[in-house]
């Protein structure tokens, strides 16, 4: 039985971040977004908490505390605090890292933290693991993975397994919240406790994300004494960071989706200290008129301190490691042998 839904009626009943979380979300995205850029973390993480917990407000509530507004709002109905309203607000103005930060926080364990780890899994252990679930468990949680892992995934199944997964995936409908909490739980208490003892990729993954927010200079430093210590780590950690080089792996139609999620001003920034060779192919992808604006930007730009570039390039890695994780762009792996074929 699942548990009831709150309605909130009693206005005595709120408390002042409740009361500031039913008027961002009766504002609605845009304008609430607006607003919510004038507060500062501390704030914007209560308010983001209570917006995701909040439940059904009724709209004799809104009404009440909109009552100065009371021609906008007379007519709002009610409103409903949800993870996906709250995570699509603050999307509208904090970069990508931050808000999975924020919403990660404020889901816990049950979100989308699960299938990201998975995303990470080598795909060889994960095809063993799957193979012994029932067909539909694995297509679950194959179809929760991103797309280009899921790939790698199912070539390794045995070929009748396979073909079950991939017809359940095909005919998979919306699977209850209770049966994905469900199984995040067995993944998380099974296997993923299993594969980290066996092949410590967490915190091999954890330092990755780490490394990737350290300047270079710093970085250089770090792995030259790490490696003569834990040579194998040290590689595996390379291995599993994403830097602004590695941009130049993305396919053409990706690189232009990583450039329109990114502020013009920042690009010139990372691009003015780049390499000729990597500025080149950032403006090949470009439109003849967007290029030409970004070349005059990058031209008229006065001397920059290098770590003003990295800390551009560095958001520009950032924002695209979280298109990669909603499934918006893939980052070929460093070994892949498949070419992108035009």
């Amino acid at each position: 039985m699942g548990t009831p839904i709150k309605i909130r009626e009693n206005y005595k009943s709120l408390s002042g971040v409740e009361k500031s979380a039913v008027i961002f979300l009766a504002l609605g995205e845009e304008r609430g977004s607006r607003l919510m850029e004038r507060l500062d973390e501390d704030e914007i993480r209560l308010v983001s908490r209570s917006m995701a917990t909040l439940g059904n407000v009724t709209s004799n509530l809104v009404e009440t505390l909109m009552r100065i507004f009371t021609e906008r709002f007379a007519n709002a109905g009610s409103v409903v605090g949800s993870y996906d309203s709250t995570e699509r607000m603050l999307n509208r103005f904090l970069p990508a890292d931050r808000v999975t930060e924020i919403m990660g926080e404020i889901r816990g364990p049950a979100g989308r933290t699960m299938w990201e780890k998975m995303s990470n899994v080598n795909e060889g252990v994960l095809a063993s693991y799957l193979a012994g679930e029932y067909p539909q468990t694995a297509a679950v949680i194959l179809s929760k993975m991103r797309p280009d892992h899921a790939a790698k995934v199912l070539v390794l199944l045995p070929p009748a397994i396979r073909t079950e997964v991939i017809e359940r995936m095909i005919q998979i409908e919306s699977v209850q919240r209770e049966v994905l909490l469900d199984i995040e739980s067995i993944l998380h208490n099974e296997f993923m406790a299993n594969y980290a003892r066996t092949h410590g990729n967490d915190s091999l993954e954890r330092m990755a994300d780490i490394f990737n927010r350290i300047d270079r200079e710093t970085l250089t430093e770090i792995f030259d004494d790490l490696e003569t210590v834990m040579p194998e780590p040290t590689q595996r950690i390379k291995q599993l960071m994403f830097t602004f080089e590695d941009l130049m792996r993305l396919d053409r139609v990706s690189l232009q989706a990583v450039i329109r999620r990114c502020d013009t001003g920042q690009l010139a920034i990372a691009l003015k200290g780049a390499p000729v060779a990597q500025r080149d192919h950032f403006l090949s992808v470009l439109s003849e008129r967007a290029r030409l604006i970004l070349l005059d930007e990058i031209e008229n730009m006065g001397p920059l301190r290098m770590r003003d570039v990295n800390d551009a390039q560095a958001e520009i890695v950032r924002t695209a490691k979280a298109m990669a994780d909603d499934g918006t762009i893939i980052i070929p792996q460093s070994d892949d042998v498949d070419t992108v074929v035009y």
